[in-house]
């Protein structure tokens, strides 16, 4: 009888590990993420993790769903809510989530092995959004190299800038915000983010260029490295997008912060162009820092910084939103029909009808999920709308700028800030095909993996 039933718990896991083969690399990714969640929910959910008080079973949730989204949102003061054990699962969970759950587990495969399975390829062509010319297994090794030397570099550089500054434990404050920086996670020791350090450009510059450096994408940098070495000749249409788009939103967000931003008109120049250019930065990257009170900006900024959390950083970073590369996709359908052409360009290139559809696509699904997602909030809170809005661009955007009212959102409006952050973290898109792709579908090609 004894071994009658070992067999049949043995069958019943090798029934689950083939469902998990037939399903489509879409809903893998999805169910990998949520799978992560309720780990780290279950760990943060213990005694040990608890700080000054226990942590309520919703906000273990939360902050799990958070840390892994890379969000940065919290119901509960990551500096004195959690322990030091609570603080590290936070810290894993947000590496995790800002390299991707598939890409730690794909490295250890090729340190083992040396090559990946033909499924664990076609999953990361669903993490990662690359071109043809580049092989996954080189590109997930160059990934984690990448983040080991940045992460590295900011936990030295933020060391000293913390120590000058005169904060206790610069060594672990460095460590959790260097990792929190390049992950664009927005989790900080402070209940009150960076806002004592406004004036110090040291911290100001070196946590925007972590968050650069992670919004802008692994893509960039092995394709600029592939160019330096001589493997090409110049770098991809992908890369120079995501750069220029950059470049320039960032610049125009700054110059408006600056101008019509009333909470920083008093500021000494300096300090005013400075807490511009980070919370520009924080919005873009969603890395989800700040230096000055949100709650306090004027709704014109509100605004600004929503759109530029709904703009987000690029594909294959670590940053959520939209996406660059698909903003201006959009750009130039709206371009080549005020210009009567029939063909979509960007740059005297001409734009796939196929990254059309997906942007398109994208756009729909986004801005849907923002809509139901603060039409939810708004029946279950009574806070103002703005406030809600901000809040909900904020979740699904997975940025973690609030104007203070997330603590204080009934369980249902944590709950739909949770559902949303999971959106944001997988895709909206990615999380649409997910839910309603039919079962046993087989993989039809780009169209199905690009998103």
């Amino acid at each position: 009888f004894g071994r009658e039933k070992e067999e049949h718990v043995k069958e019943k896991w090798l029934g689950f590990f083939r469902f998990l083969d037939s399903l489509h690399p879409v809903r893998m990714v999805a169910l990998g993420y949520l799978a992560y969640i309720l780990v780290g929910w279950i760990l943060l959910a213990l005694p040990v993790s608890f700080g000054d008080k226990p942590v309520s079973a919703l906000d273990a949730l939360f902050t799990s769903a958070s840390a892994l989204s890379t969000t940065g949102l919290a119901t509960v003061s990551t500096g004195q809510g959690f322990s030091l054990f609570g603080q590290l699962v936070i810290l894993v969970l947000i590496q995790i989530g800002g390299i991707g759950y598939m890409t730690f587990g794909s490295f250890v495969v090729l340190s083992g092995r040396g090559q990946l399975s033909e499924r664990r390829e076609q999953i990361g062509k669903v993490v990662f959004s690359m071109p043809e010319e580049f092989r996954i297994a080189k590109f997930i090794r160059s990934v984690i190299f990448f983040t080991v030397v940045v992460e590295t570099a900011g936990v030295a550089a933020l060391f000293v800038a913390f120590r000058e500054a005169g904060l206790e434990h610069p060594l672990w404050w460095a460590v959790f915000h260097s990792i929190s920086a390049f992950c664009t996670a927005g989790f900080g020791l402070s209940d009150v983010s960076f806002e004592a350090l406004r004036g110090n450009v040291a911290v100001n510059a070196i946590l925007g260029i972590l968050s650069y450096l992670g919004a802008i994408g692994f893509i960039v940098f092995v394709d600029a490295w592939r160019r330096l070495i001589g493997k090409t000749d110049r770098l991809t249409l992908t890369s120079r997008i995501i750069l220029v788009t950059t470049v320039w939103v960032s610049l125009a967000g700054i110059a408006l912060f600056y101008v019509a931003e009333p909470a920083i008109q008093a500021l000494p120049p300096y300090e005013r162009l400075t807490a511009s250019a980070f919370q520009v930065m924080a919005a873009i990257t969603t890395v989800g820092f700040n230096t000055i009170p949100i709650g306090q900006l004027s709704q014109a900024s509100l605004f600004l910084l929503i759109m530029l959390m709904v703009l987000g950083a690029s594909p294959s970073g670590t940053g959520g939103g939209l996406k660059t590369t698909t903003f201006s996709a959009l750009f130039g359908v709206i371009r080549s029909a005020l210009l009567g052409r029939d063909k979509v360009t960007f740059w005297r290139k001409e734009i796939p009808e196929e990254r059309v559809r997906l942007a398109i696509a994208s756009l729909g699904f986004y801005v849907g999920a923002l809509i139901a997602g603060s039409y939810l909030l708004a029946l279950s809170e009574s806070q103002p709308f703005e406030g809600l809005l901000f809040e909900a661009a904020s979740a699904l955007g997975t940025v973690g700028l609030s104007t203070g009212i997330t603590a204080q959102l009934t369980p249902i409006g944590k709950l739909i800030l949770v559902l949303l952050m999971f959106i944001g973290r997988v895709g909206p898109l990615t999380f649409g095909v997910a839910l309603f792709l039919p079962s046993g579908r087989p993989l039809r090609g780009k169209e199905d993996l690009a998103i």
